[in-house]
């Protein structure tokens, strides 16, 4: 955003997901800080002003939020910058930090500013498209990110280049920059866009945006492109998501992250049972060799930790089983 140009504020108009808005904390509570562009967490104090983006939120570990239905006093449902209405809070969360808006910004000739004003552009045709694995899970917190990370880091070693998305979730930088440390050549997430959560967001917007991050990756000659979805095989907009036709044109395999060997055997069944390509279980569940036996029990398909999916010839070998592996990767042999 280019802060040298005129800005107004419009303090009469009904907000709409992505508008961005100036807000002044009124009370604080769970957030305490505030995730800044260059990823520092500024610390929040009672007075300070904003500047922010409406949206709805769909985090069971932490609140159920939706968009205002004007500019009274809101939340501040995700520590990205999201201003939301809390419906709902887990038990060990506590009351969300405040806010008065302000206004909503708006541009020298009063146009609301939404986020989706400095989307990505369209991208350019590939000259092939990438192998592509999407990694979803039972729920937030269930070890998908950590998985998608671990399989870029193994590929990595290989010699691949890389590139990732995140497609679904609620906006914050730590994901698209854990993926950059792995090795990632190119990490975007929904946020680049011009959404800054995806609940409520329409599936056919959902859709698009997911082929635009695609497409992106794909410009940039990487070898594969691994996807993360967000929240959990039960989410409306993933599991939506994961019965489109475009979206299943793009997916040549899935990696199931869970934190629980029952949850991994569900998950799993549940793909499958979608005509969905799953190649191997991670996730929180591989912190404990027990659960991990027990899921192992009950699957046809491998479960592995984020240390076995770092391993180069492991990672290329979830390729091979797509027919994806590549000359001059490193990782020769299938292992299941």
């Amino acid at each position: 955003m280019d802060l040298s140009q005129e800005y107004t504020l419009i303090e009469d108009a009904i907000p709409g997901r992505g508008d961005l808005v100036v807000a002044k904390v009124t009370a604080l509570g769970h957030h305490t800080w505030v995730e800044l562009p260059s990823g520092r967490r500024a610390t929040l104090y009672v007075g300070d002003e904003l500047l922010l983006a409406y949206g709805a939120r769909y985090a069971p570990d932490q609140f159920e939020a939706e968009l205002p239905e004007d500019l009274g006093p809101a939340d501040l449902v995700a520590a990205g910058g999201v201003l939301g209405k809390v419906h709902s809070r887990h038990t060990a969360v506590g009351a969300p930090t405040r806010l008065d808006p302000v206004g909503l910004l708006g541009d020298a000739e009063g146009r609301v500013l939404n986020l989706r004003d400095f989307r990505l552009p369209e991208p350019p045709t590939a000259l092939r498209p990438p192998t592509t694995i999407v990694v979803v899970g039972t729920s937030m917190n269930s070890g998908k990110t950590t998985t998608v990370a671990a399989i870029v880091r193994g590929l990595t070693l290989a010699g691949l280049r890389v590139g990732t998305a995140k497609l679904t979730g609620t906006g914050a930088g730590g994901d698209p920059w854990l993926f950059r440390d792995a090795g990632a050549v190119a990490a975007y997430d929904f946020t680049d866009a011009g959404y800054p959560t995806t609940f409520r967001v329409p599936l056919d917007d959902l859709v698009e945006s997911s082929q635009l991050l695609h497409g992106h990756l794909a410009a940039q000659a990487v070898d594969a492109v691994i996807l993360e979805i967000a929240d959990g095989v039960l989410q409306a907009e993933t599991a939506a998501l994961l019965d489109r036709p475009e979206m299943r044109r793009l997916v040549d395999g899935m990696v199931f992250a869970s934190g629980e060997a029952a949850g991994a055997l569900f998950g799993v069944a549940r793909l499958q049972s979608l005509g969905l390509p799953v190649l191997a279980v991670s996730g929180l569940l591989t912190c404990s060799p027990l659960a991990m036996r027990e899921a192992a029990a009950g699957l046809s398909v491998p479960v592995y930790t984020p240390a076995d999916l770092c391993s180069p010839i492991l990672a290329t070998s979830l390729l091979d089983r797509v027919g994806g592996a590549l000359p001059g990767a490193t990782g020769d042999s299938m292992l299941a």
